[in-house]
């Protein structure tokens, strides 16, 4: 997986999240180039650098973003998890 060296940002929808597409930061950022069965590919940069990267990938109840959604303020990455692991219980 490449890796970014600098900061940056992008916008990416996500699939599960409502609203605007995400403010997505991304911090020395690897990116994923392929998925495999059964991995749904959720977020994809929508512009940018790094447009048509995966940036994040979901597989039965797991997550994995390549950005940090704890940086931007923005609840609904962190809300879509928990209603995943709510619907689990």
């Amino acid at each position: 997986m490449p890796e970014n060296t600098a900061s940056n940002t992008g916008t990416a929808p996500v699939v599960g999240v409502p609203g605007e597409p995400f403010h997505a930061v991304f911090i020395r950022a690897p990116w994923v180039e392929r998925v495999g069965a059964g991995v749904e590919v959720i977020g994809v940069v929508s512009d940018g650098p790094a447009a048509d990267r995966i940036v994040a990938v979901r597989q039965g109840n797991l997550v994995a973003t390549s950005f940090h959604p704890e940086l931007t303020g923005d609840l609904r990455v962190h809300a879509y998890f928990v209603d995943l692991v709510r619907a689990v219980r």
